[in-house]
């Protein structure tokens, strides 16, 4: 095995263990199905994410099976190898370099699947897989099913059980191992480097989409395969559009320019929100605004610990950021009244943080038996309030079209949080010299 894909063959190993702590059973894994674009022309592929995290294992039309019995085993189904096609369609390592390379116990050809199935699942009394998944799965595995139980009669028994595979990988997933750390603090160095490039390169007159390109050049350059998710590049009225993707308009002098941009690297996003003026100068109800949401961003990452509920620092997060609205006039009343009412929402309508990882907003539950779930050391999450302020009767025009978000990836480690994407300016001061001393 390439020692590169260690990682990956030790989860495999934890999970056939947890596997026969619920008294084994096979797991099925298949990767992502390649998809059309229009016509003859796929979108990029990118594998699942749950295979990816067991498997490593790059290429379409995989399948990862595990098999939690006495004997335990992973095996992979793969393309054939085939130098015809590698001509088209690039490299592919074929079932027997695949299961040197990556520490299978056997690899086979994915047209073998289901024959080979139908034995792996005879007298099994579990299958590990993620129904509901993929409606073509699904039907797939029941039909496999029905031919082990058509076998009863000559003492073969059938799984009697379907058991969620992914609620068992959602909380192996939850805690990241040292090599996915270090690939998601690569990938936050990248998008320190994409930030920072945007912040330069913006000015008056530009279209977002200028800035987008930026950006997309920052992330190849730096090695990164793809952005972790559609990039957010909102100026003036825009960044109170809190999904806005259009990037198409023409940024003007005084404007802010929000910027919801992170790399996808070996699988692993990073997710990061900067706040700017297009001019590179902040005008006074901008500054009031933004130092009001570091401040509340501030305060969340302080709560962002072992033992912490996962609501905590959002909650603290939204105190700092009612309070700081009354005293520029956006809210009327007390600061209790406020909270409990949720008034505040109008400004702040979204939570400060969510899991990441694998995926943008990554697997793993909130809550267990009711309760927010306590933060553990090797949790990963984003810390991201915000307020976005639209013109309204009962707001002074110079808040209008106020839209800000400051976004970092935090790390769960022992005596606190790591914040992975610290390098990436937020402070006016800051902000303002990166973009002053880039001016000609």
């Amino acid at each position: 095995m390439n020692p590169a894909f260690a990682p990956f063959h030790n989860r495999r190993q934890r999970l056939l263990d947890t596997l026969a702590t619920r008294g084994g059973g096979v797991a099925i894994v298949p990767t992502a199905a390649e998809v059309t674009r229009n016509r003859d022309t796929h979108y990029p592929f990118r594998p699942d994410s749950y295979f990816h995290y067991l498997s490593g294992f790059p290429e379409p039309e995989a399948v990862l099976v595990l098999i939690a019995d006495d004997n335990p085993r992973s095996l992979l189904f793969c393309r054939s190898k085939d130098m015809a096609r590698e001509i088209w369609d690039g490299f592919r390592h074929g079932p027997e370099a695949a299961a040197e390379q990556f520490g299978f116990d056997a690899a086979f050809a994915i047209g073998e699947l289901d024959a080979q199935l139908g034995t792996l699942l005879a007298n099994q009394p579990a299958v590990f897989f993620a129904l509901g998944h993929d409606a073509a799965w699904d039907t797939r595995l029941v039909a496999l099913l029905n031919q082990v139980r058509e076998q009863v009669r000559t003492g073969i028994t059938a799984p009697t059980s379907i058991q969620d595979l992914h609620a068992v990988l959602d909380e192996m997933r939850l805690i990241k191992d040292s090599h996915e750390v270090l690939t998601m603090r690569r990938a936050a160095a990248i998008t320190d480097v994409a930030h920072r490039r945007a912040m330069q390169t913006t000015r008056p007159g530009l279209h977002e989409y200028a800035v987008e390109a930026e950006l997309l050049h920052a992330f190849r350059q730096g090695g990164a395969q793809s952005p972790a998710y559609p990039s957010i590049v909102a100026s003036g009225p825009n960044a109170c559009v809190l999904h806005y993707v259009s990037n198409d308009r023409r940024m003007a002098d005084g404007d802010l320019l929000l910027i919801d941009a992170g790399c996808e690297l070996d699988g692993y996003a990073s997710d990061v929100t900067r706040t700017f003026p297009v001019n590179g100068r902040f005008s006074g109800p901008q500054r009031d605004v933004y130092q009001l949401v570091l401040a509340a961003q501030q305060a969340a990452i302080d709560a962002t610990a072992p033992g912490v509920g996962w609501n905590e620092p959002h909650d603290r997060a939204v105190a700092v950021l009612v309070q700081g609205m009354l005293d520029l006039g956006l809210l009327r009343g007390s600061l209790d009244g406020l909270l409990e009412s949720g008034d505040y929402r109008r400004f702040y309508m979204h939570r400060t943080g969510h899991w990441l990882g694998l995926d943008v907003h990554d697997a793993g539950d909130y809550k267990r038996n009711g309760d927010w779930r306590p933060l553990q050391e090797g949790m990963t999450l984003t810390v991201e309030p915000g307020c976005y302020i639209r013109p309204a009767d009962d707001i002074p025009e110079a808040f209008w079209h106020i839209g800000i978000r400051i976004e970092d990836d935090a790390l769960v480690t022992a005596g606190g949080c790591d914040i992975l994407t610290a390098n990436t300016p937020k402070t006016i001061d800051d902000i303002e010299a990166l973009m002053r001393d880039a001016r000609p």
